[in-house]
């Protein structure tokens, strides 16, 4: 029996969840409800696609993502976990950590009492993870769908000693065009700026996009929204358990050499991030856990 045949069996919900394996070996799970339509893959416990109903998709999943395995897809929520940006030792460890590119178990999945969903997936150790990331501790993705799409992200050290956390949902929003939005909520924040040699500056105003833009927000609110007059709506974003808010975009000379992207495939993106980052990451002490949320919901204008 096949994975997604063996996952139908188990977790299949009439008309509102049910798994897929595709062509090219992904299982993904496909989730329809009387708020939302939103698809997740097994591997990387990777949301590609949310949409909430009578809305715009909320989510930006490249039009030429690529998907093997092993490889991270270009959209969707991405977990890094757990280091975000290069390992802080080795270089040949991959940049953000492992987890959005190795195999996930889903170990439950139902239908809330508010008819929302919820699916609870936990990374799959292997010699390859574990010679990358040596402590003991378990690390579980848990995505609701609903009005809005919340996603959780909570680690537990399972042994006798300490260890750094970083870690981030590499979020990519849809939007209608990213030189004519803006975000709110980072004003005053000091930010590390990657364009500038990794910098630190203060926000003045709301963030604008007219050129690559790679920031980390350090001690953030918790708190911000995304203004798209294109699509004629905000996106909030809110979370906790996170110090950290990393926004990217590519733009045109670096979105064209990554080639997934697609022509102007930049335009109608921005991530927006909620991570442990730089001076935000997270000491976990011996049987502690650590939970990382965020939130998502479309307000039309």
């Amino acid at each position: 029996m096949s994975q997604a045949a063996e996952l139908n069996r188990r977790l299949a919900i009439a008309d509102i969840l049910a798994f897929e394996e595709r062509p090219d070996g992904f299982v993904v799970a496909h989730i329809t409800t009387r708020y939302a339509t939103a698809s997740i893959a097994l591997q990387g416990a990777h949301v590609m696609s949310y949409q909430p109903a009578g809305h715009a998709p909320l989510i930006w999943l490249s039009k030429l993502a690529k998907f093997a395995p092993g490889k991270s897809i270009r959209g969707g929520v991405p977990v890094c976990w757990p280091w975000f940006g290069a390992h802080p030792d080795n270089t040949q460890f991959p940049g953000h950590g492992f987890a959005r590119t190795v195999p996930w178990q889903l170990i439950d999945a139902g239908l809330l009492p508010d008819h929302r969903v919820r699916l609870e997936f936990e990374l799959l150790q292997s010699e390859t993870t574990r010679a990358q990331w040596p402590h003991a501790s378990t690390v579980r993705n848990i995505v609701t769908v609903g009005p809005e799409l919340e996603v959780e992200l909570a680690t537990t050290n399972t042994g006798a000693k300490p260890f750094e956390l970083g870690q981030a949902l590499h979020t990519y929003f849809e939007i209608g065009d990213i030189r004519k939005a803006t975000l709110t909520g980072l004003e005053a924040c000091e930010y590390i700026d990657k364009m500038d040699g990794g910098g630190r500056k203060s926000q003045q105003g709301a963030v604008n996009f007219t050129q690559e833009t790679d920031r980390i927000y350090l001690a953030t609110r918790g708190h911000c929204e995304i203004h798209d007059p294109v699509l004629g709506r905000r996106i909030l974003i809110t979370s906790t358990g996170s110090g950290s808010t990393v926004v990217w975009n590519p733009w045109t000379e670096k979105a064209d050499k990554m080639g997934d992207f697609g022509p102007d495939g930049h335009l109608g993106m921005v991530c927006v991030e909620t991570a442990n980052a730089a001076d935000d990451v997270i000491q976990l002490a011996p049987g502690a856990t650590h939970c990382m949320t965020a939130q998502y919901r479309s307000i039309k204008m």
